[in-house]
């Protein structure tokens, strides 16, 4: 086990990315732009705030990145982007609550596939995690109500699914990209994610006119692009030095968490007491998983 002692100002900084990822479902419902849209802008500002930021400070630096690399990089972030279009479109369509607990399957979907892509032995205790969280879902999905704002609508929850398969495509090939410095691997992934949705959004017009661009709705794409992209990532990445490994598993699911506090606070958006015991075992699970992992490591 990681025997470190967590630094208080990179506690903070993690903490803080997490409460600015957790809010972007709350931001994402006040935008009356298409998913698309805002997947191409979080993308290009988010990597541009990040590139921007190893320039000033010359982090993220040094030779070229082979091509392998590169091409893994890219691959991951057009997944992340075709990910973001399934939330951003997930939070229109069912609550931000259910949204947010569909998304979080994806360490379970990572866990299932471990043991076939990285030869992980799945054991008891993650097995038994995972039919929890699966459990969970199960009761997330059986939440109704008058509507998709109201209820486990189910189409935003298969959209919610959906995004969680494309993260776990995420996570699995940053797991073949190891070694690679987190802000040049960012930037390029960040910046694949808005490129990949340019001859969409071309093709397709993303569904939008000229009129939807009020000064409001202009600020809010900044404010998703610049803070809850370019910031939160670097406050991320800039917080990992300083804390303990299993810190940033366990701290890790205050997203989640405050996400469903932020719906509930701003949006009103409680969930029903059996949505509540399912969001317990999703997010409890995922905890809980990530336990016995670290322990095993020296």
């Amino acid at each position: 086990m990681d025997g470190r002692k967590n630094d208080p100002k990179s506690l903070a900084m993690f903490l803080s990315a997490m409460l600015i990822f957790g809010s972007v479902g709350i931001f994402r419902r006040q935008i009356q732009l298409p998913s698309a849209f805002l997947a191409l802008s979080r993308g290009f500002l988010g990597g541009l705030s990040v590139l921007a930021f190893t320039r000033l400070t010359g982090k993220g630096t040094g030779g070229k990145l082979p091509p392998r690399q590169m091409r893994l990089l890219v691959f991951s972030g057009a997944a992340m982007g075709v990910n973001w279009i399934l939330l951003f479109e997930a939070y229109n369509r069912t609550t931000v609550a259910i949204a947010t607990l569909c998304y979080y399957m994806q360490p379970t979907i990572v866990m299932l596939l471990s043991p076939a892509l990285f030869r992980e032995k799945l054991t008891g205790g993650k097995a038994a995690c995972a039919a929890a969280a699966i459990a969970g879902m199960i009761l997330v999905s059986g939440v109704a109500g008058e509507d998709g704002r109201t209820g486990g609508n189910p189409h935003g929850i298969l959209l919610g699914l959906g995004a969680a398969v494309f993260y776990s495509a995420v996570v699995i090939l940053n797991k073949k990209t190891g070694g690679t410095d987190p802000y040049r691997k960012t930037t390029v992934q960040l910046l694949s994610a808005g490129a990949v949705m340019i001859p969409y959004v071309l093709l397709t017009g993303a569904g939008f006119s000229a009129d939807e661009f009020s000064v409001t709705a202009v600020l809010l794409v900044l404010v998703m692009g610049f803070i809850h992209t370019g910031i939160a990532y670097l406050l991320y990445f800039g917080s990992m030095d300083g804390l303990r490994v299993q810190s940033i598993a366990i701290l890790g699911y205050v997203d989640p968490v405050s996400a469903l506090l932020f719906s509930a606070l701003f949006l009103k958006e409680p969930l029903h007491p059996v949505g509540i015991l399912g969001a317990l075992l999703v997010i409890g699970s995922a905890v809980l998983s990530e336990i016995p992992a670290k322990r095993t490591k020296g």
